[in-house]
């Protein structure tokens, strides 16, 4: 295998978990059309873990792509977490809407990662991934992570068993450190770097000098920022959001509507301002999820309104 140029991916991605059943059960049939409408929106950038679901996601994502050309698409998983079986049954106790029967083992070594490899590739019926992240070493011990997990990683690609590798991971401090340890192709950033943060992230720059793509999820913050109208119920970090951070994503949905743009579409576009960031990956769990956010990808949006944005934002 060729190793993988980032800036093959393309603007837009497809995300896993929610094909997983994140919080809740969708069917077989609506999920395998959310895939499939994602490849006729022209994507060809799919990413899932075995934490989605308990391998749900990664048997439903194979389901389709099995039957695509595999040259015509990228594929990334995660490593980490091994499932193993699990005799007290019952749900998933994580998130996902899944019967438990198997359970999730935290597992950096050299073993682990590559039985790890091995399970995703029967879940997904392909002959390769293109990408392995090591996924969460921020939430379970990041010093495992870069002395002993991401050594693995760069043995696996040296090895010609993936194309790239990287890391998942919600802390961009913890990144940073990762992408200093490494030589890291690919980093996919959960939330910090979005419309309502704009914080300054020192990994962005660091990135871009040590040509590390930067893979953007959780563009819309958890579902704050995923409608035109921000309202009272919405989430941020999983969570109900606190009333300044309500305050601060309807002074952007504002600024959005004087130049005709919904807040959604700039939450979405928003990431790949910077030349760190080589593609943004967004979830979806039906075909019309799908097909907005595509719309919103390609929607016009004229210079003016970042300017306006990014002062909003410091506000």
């Amino acid at each position: 295998m060729n190793s993988l140029d980032p800036g093959t991916l393309g603007n837009l991605g497809f995300g896993g978990a929610g094909i997983g059943n994140l919080y809740r059960a969708i069917p077989d049939g609506e999920a395998l059309a959310t895939v499939l409408a994602a490849w006729d929106a022209g994507i060809r950038y799919f990413d899932t873990a075995p934490h989605y679901g308990l391998g749900l996601s990664e048997q439903r994502l194979g389901a389709v792509l099995r039957d695509k050309p595999r040259d015509e698409f990228v594929i990334s998983t995660k490593v980490g977490r091994l499932l193993e079986p699990n005799a007290a049954g019952g749900q998933d106790p994580e998130g996902f809407d899944v019967p438990a029967t198997t359970r999730r083992a935290w597992d950096f070594s050299e073993k682990g990662i590559r039985r790890s490899i091995e399970d995703s590739l029967e879940r997904l019926g392909v002959d390769h991934v293109d990408i392995a992240y090591l996924h969460d070493p921020d939430v379970h011990d990041l010093h495992a992570g870069i002395s002993q997990a991401l050594p693995v990683l760069e043995k696996l690609r040296s090895e010609g068993m993936v194309r790239a590798i990287g890391v998942g991971i919600n802390s961009a401090e913890a990144a940073l450190e990762c992408v200093e340890s490494a030589d890291l192709d690919l980093v996919m950033l959960a939330g910090r770097y979005t419309l309502l943060e704009q914080p300054g992230v020192p990994l962005l720059d660091r990135c871009v000098e040590r040509r590390t793509g930067v893979v953007s999820v959780g563009a819309y913050n958890s579902g704050l920022l995923a409608r035109p109208e921000v309202h009272e119920d919405a989430h941020y970090n999983y969570q109900q959001a606190p009333p300044d951070v309500l305050a601060r994503a309807r002074r952007l949905a504002a600024v959005c509507r004087d130049f005709g743009v919904e807040l959604p579409t700039a939450a979405l576009q928003f990431p790949l301002r910077h030349p760190a960031v080589v593609n943004v990956t967004a979830g979806a769990t039906s075909p019309e999820q799908v097909a907005t956010n595509a719309s919103r990808m390609e929607a016009p949006v004229p210079e003016e309104l970042w300017d306006a944005l990014e002062a909003a934002g410091r506000d």
